[in-house]
């Protein structure tokens, strides 16, 4: 069993009563099923960290995935950290934070004030790295470089012979193509309606998440990162032009579970 749990899926900034970018990413511990799930929290956009406590304590989470350093995707990381610190939860340890190079001073400057409590007290610090393959009990993670304004990884999980493929932020670019390349659930942000003209092309339209989603034979596709004003139906209408397969919209409490006892 492979699961998904949307924490939250607005681009840029949230809507009222919703959050910004994150996900609960969660696999079978075994062959037999016995324990608890492998858990990692990917991505940490602002809101999501309530959203996630529906779901497990964070001192239950096997890792956490930080894309990148942009403030949608990364604004709960301190509370995280002071959720772990001084939360009513027994400790178990550190938990391994993986993100971009220097996502660790990133944050050091947001939680050092007022506090003598160093971030490696919570966090195992790593820095992701195009292609390497981390496992997680029965979970494997790849990242994958995006094409964004800064440095950015989608990942590739992939656990009992299934796949979820996220795209982080980024634009059309072989990554992409590597991401989603046969995968059972597509995970693509589409933030632009259309591609401004003259713009750096680090966002996708659900247009093109579409045509990279049938190009890549995705099973399945689901659009994120739409920002708060967008339409999600003539985002589906659009996506639907280039792409046959199972069509969603990421929305907070969105289950994608393949394989398993539902």
């Amino acid at each position: 069993m492979i699961r998904l749990t949307v924490l939250g899926s607005c681009g840029t900034y949230p809507a009222p009563g919703r959050a910004c970018s994150g996900y609960l990413l969660e696999a079978a511990p075994d062959d037999d099923g016995q324990g608890r799930p492998v858990r990692v929290w990917v991505d940490t956009g602002g809101g999501t960290l309530s959203n996630l406590l529906r779901y497990t304590p964070p001192t239950e989470l096997d890792a956490i995935w930080v894309s990148h350093l942009h403030v949608d995707h990364c604004g709960d990381l301190p509370l995280a950290y002071y959720t772990l610190q001084y939360g009513d939860y027994e400790p178990t340890g550190r938990v391994p934070v993986l993100g971009p190079a220097g996502w660790a001073d990133h944050l050091r400057g947001m939680i050092s004030v007022g506090t003598s409590s160093a971030l490696e007290d919570a966090f195992e610090v790593h820095e992701l790295a195009e292609g390497e393959r981390l496992r997680f009990g029965a979970l494997d993670l790849t990242p994958v470089a995006t094409a964004h304004s800064l440095e950015t990884y989608g990942v590739r999980a992939t656990a009992g012979g299934r796949t979820i493929a996220y795209s982080a932020d980024s634009g059309p670019c072989d990554g992409l193509g590597r991401l989603a390349d046969g995968a059972d659930l597509f995970v693509c942000e589409a933030a632009w309606a259309e591609q401004p003209p003259g713009a750096e092309p680090h966002h996708m339209t659900a247009a093109g998440a579409g045509q990279f989603a049938a190009a890549a034979a995705a099973s399945r596709l689901v659009l994120t990162h739409l920002r708060p004003h967008d339409d999600p139906e003539a985002a589906v209408c659009r996506a639907r032009e280039a792409y046959g397969g199972e069509l969603d919209v990421a929305v907070e409490g969105n289950v994608y579970q393949l394989g398993g006892t539902p």
